[in-house]
């Protein structure tokens, strides 16, 4: 055999098993596009996860802990409103905080109906990695395996949780703002919730994803009381958060924008106070969050109300300002956009003096001209009593410091969209 025969057959036969191997490549690509829930699909349908709610979590405070008769052996049902939907979800749990396990026996889902009733035909079993029951050991958050479920935008969805054993010391958020029910026993075969104990807190819930399309993505706001919806209606969903999900949902520019309210109510930027340190949490609570391309800083407020000297101000003012640098840096490090918002007045509260006020007009003078900021949301000019400037235009039970539901409308529709139209 000639050696140019010999290279003839090998390139043949090279081109044959190339010509395999891609129709194989062909085949598997539309094979996962078909049944994959997982967002590795192939060509311009490619989807992926973007988070649609999600809540700050902390160690909650005994006084915030679940009322009789208590977590262990029962059942706890939960609601929240989405911002985006989907039809393909999973869910995480946290047990973060916690110093002991928490079991759950068995996890549903179901569009929310009055109260804590539920639509049953919507009513399905969450499982991981394949299993009904997990337990989640202390420290550590567990994600749900992904589901199949019509989740409407704006949606109200029921997670009910059947609990096994659970800890003394329990990871949730506690200003939830929003009814949760707690029902002696855990047969999971039990939906309905009548004679049900009532409490406004979250427990162990933490996030929720859905698959969405590519151009979908969410903005994370970092936050504390004024955020987290202190001035609020209980069940009515209007922090400023939730306004601003619903005006980007009805706009045709930003209908695949999700929202996430990462607010604490009483939490610091600089240290420990309700919740961890916006500078400790800033990592878990808004950049690892799936989908996220826009980041919201609107916190300082209880640094700041701490200050009662000259030296104290000065102290308070850098120390947020460098904060604010390093938060801006580690999210344009991944490619997101950073907004800051200024920080709204408190005359009338106890937060309130000469050097408190020299604070936190230093520090909103810094937001406004820094240039480290992508854009500026300016809720002191919006929400400052223009014969008062030190003082909000409206406030909740007059405290001086937080705003009514007025005053959330007007800090959401002062936002332009169009920060939100870049994907």
């Amino acid at each position: 055999m000639s050696n140019s025969f010999k290279y003839d057959a090998m390139i043949t036969k090279k081109l044959t098993g190339s010509l395999s191997f891609l129709t194989a490549l062909i085949l598997l690509c539309l094979l996962m596009n078909t049944v994959n829930l997982a967002g590795q699909t192939c060509g311009k349908k490619t989807k992926k996860w973007v988070a649609t709610w999600s809540t700050a979590l902390q160690l909650v405070e005994p006084r915030n802990n679940p009322p009789s008769p208590g977590l262990t052996g029962n059942s706890l049902r939960q609601t929240v409103r989405v911002s985006i939907g989907g039809k393909t979800l999973r869910v995480k749990f946290s047990n973060e905080f916690s110093k002991s396990p928490v079991t759950m026996r068995s996890v549903q889902l179901a569009a929310s109906g009055e109260g804590s009733a539920i639509d049953r035909s919507t009513n399905i079993k969450l499982t991981f990695g394949g299993a009904h029951e997990i337990t989640m050991d202390p420290g550590s958050a567990i994600t749900s395996d992904p589901v199949r479920f019509k989740l409407k935008p704006r949606m109200d969805l029921a997670i009910t949780i059947y609990f096994g054993e659970t800890s003394p010391d329990i990871t949730g958020h506690p200003g939830s703002r929003t009814t949760s029910y707690i029902l002696a026993g855990n047969d999971d075969s039990v939906t309905d919730f009548a004679g049900s104990v009532p409490t406004e807190h979250w427990y162990v819930i933490s996030s929720i994803d859905v698959m969405a399309p590519r151009s979908a993505s969410c903005v994370a706001i970092i936050g504390n009381s004024i955020t987290d919806g202190r001035g609020s209606t209980t069940d009515h969903q209007n922090r400023w958060p939730d306004m601003l999900a619903e005006r980007l949902l009805a706009n045709q520019d930003t209908r695949l924008v999700g929202v996430l309210n990462l607010g604490i109510g009483g939490n610091c930027v600089l240290r420990d106070c309700l919740g961890p340190a916006g500078i400790s949490r800033y990592e878990r609570d808004i950049l690892s969050q799936p989908g996220v391309k826009w980041v919201i800083i609107f916190e300082g407020v209880n640094d700041i109300g701490q200050v009662r000297s000259a030296d104290a101000a000065a102290t308070v003012a850098r120390g947020l300002t460098d904060a604010y640098t390093m938060m801006i840096e580690s999210a344009h490090s991944r490619g997101m956009k950073v907004y800051g918002a200024t920080i709204t007045p408190f005359r009338g509260n106890g937060y309130y003096n000469q050097y408190s006020e020299a604070c936190r007009n230093e520090v909103n003078a810094w937001i406004r001209n820094s240039g480290l900021f992508d854009a500026v949301l300016d809720f002191d000019g919006v929400l400052r009593d223009p014969d008062d400037p030190e003082s909000l235009v409206s406030s909740y039970q007059n405290d001086g410091l937080h705003p009514d539901v007025s005053g959330f409308r007007k800090m959401a529709d002062s936002i332009d969209l169009r920060l939100f139209t870049d994907r």
